[in-house]
């Protein structure tokens, strides 16, 4: 039976998160934010650290490393590294959301590679910071459109196409690539491949200056036919059109919750601030009187509070039945939209309802505002999410329900 208390196992390890990001990424959120495309110098450090205990098993990345799935104990349960990758997660966003982003070796990319790489490859790959590249200038949320191609040609793979942004495609020493072997064969082509940064044939096109998570950079890369070693594909290189599109979508099931994490941790960031806020102003939060005989501000910080508990439980049991072996793309489309959404409904709410502290640079709530809108758009958007949730519940294909 599911727990969704914090494992005994992983509290130590959140409490460390939780000071990693109190003392070194909430400090610098700032700095960064207005420093966009400098690299935070101050990650390699951090990203040692965080190599050295995952190494020695005591801790776990920012979901890199954690996303295989694991079959269940004799008892039905396990808490695994999937459940403590969110944990960790959501403390670090409690910091800052573009630092988090912006760690080597812990990106969405090294998830992939955790998730469908061979024993070997994981070998091979181990300590590369690996990007993720997808969306395409005319291809985002249907990533089953994707026009990337990559052709077979003797030992190597050649690709061509063009991929838009690229998180940490800057400063990654690898992509992973989606591109399709047969456009005609559609979602069943679509495989993904690793890509080292010093390939001939990609080209860092460039930067992107955006509204939020600006420490974390942006990046547009171009392939032109750029060589990759037929071992660099990740999974089998069969296509198989009964299979479809399951391989490769299984990443995002992995992931989805890791995103639904971040967007938990900041919009716990804005929560915790606002009550420091209201209650300097005088706002009395009670939670023993019912909603209706207390003040608007604090009705509204109780329904804020509702929703955010709703998205951290829906994120933990995403990863809980990930790491027990059970199918959860349902969960993990429903913790990454309740999430997403109500990461951006409470970050604006509560710049809102702190009026002029909130919108100013004073606080960083208005920061967290920017930084939680992506948190509801990439790894796929609110509206892709709603239609993924609504095929699983009514039993429909992708042909059936558009």
């Amino acid at each position: 039976m599911i727990n969704l208390e914090t494992p005994r196992k992983f509290r130590a390890f959140v409490n460390q998160a939780h000071q990693v990001a109190a003392e070194m990424l909430r400090p610098n959120s700032r700095r960064y934010d207005l420093a966009e495309h400098e690299y935070p110098v101050e990650l390699d450090m951090l990203a040692a650290m965080v190599d050295g205990l995952g190494a020695s098993g005591t801790g776990s990345g920012a979901g890199a490393s954690g996303v295989r799935r694991t079959a269940a104990t004799e008892d039905g349960v396990v808490n695994g590294s999937n459940l403590s990758s969110v944990l960790s997660i959501m403390e670090m966003c409690w910091g800052d959301v573009g630092l988090l982003l912006s760690m080597p070796r812990q990106g969405l990319g090294n998830s992939a590679i955790a998730s469908v790489a061979s024993d070997e490859q994981l070998q091979r790959f181990d300590g590369v910071w690996a990007a993720m590249a997808i969306t395409e200038p005319g291809c985002g949320s249907d990533s089953a459109s994707i026009q990337t191609t990559a052709r077979l040609d003797g030992d190597a793979y050649v690709l061509d196409g063009e991929k838009i942004f690229v998180t940490a495609g800057g400063r990654c020493d690898a992509v992973v690539v989606w591109a399709t072997l047969d456009k005609s064969l559609g979602r069943a082509a679509i495989k993904s491949f690793v890509v080292m940064k010093d390939t001939p044939g990609m080209t860092v096109e460039r930067l992107e200056h955006k509204l939020g998570i600006r420490a974390s950079d942006t990046a547009t890369i171009r392939f032109e036919n750029c060589r990759v070693p037929v071992e660099n594909l990740l999974g089998s290189a069969d296509i198989d059109t009964d299979k479809g599109f399951a391989g490769v979508m299984q990443t995002f099931d992995n992931t989805r919750p890791l995103v639904a994490a971040m967007a938990v941790g900041c919009a716990r960031a804005s929560l915790e601030l606002t009550r420091e806020l209201l209650s300097e102003a005088g706002v009395q939060i009670d939670y023993d009187r019912p909603v209706h005989l207390q003040s608007a501000a604090a009705a509204t910080y109780l329904a804020m509070e509702a929703d955010w508990e709703a998205a951290y439980l829906l994120t933990l049991q995403a990863a809980w039945m990930a790491d027990n072996g059970q199918p959860n793309s349902l969960q993990a489309s429903m913790a990454k939209a309740k999430a997403g959404r109500t990461a951006n409904d409470i970050t604006l709410r509560c710049v809102e309802l702190t009026g002029p502290l909130g919108y100013s640079e004073h606080h960083l709530l208005e920061k967290w505002s920017r930084d939680s809108k992506i948190l509801d758009i990439f790894e796929g958007t609110q509206q892709i999410q709603q239609l993924i949730v609504a095929r699983r519940l009514l039993g429909k294909t992708s042909t059936e329900l558009k």
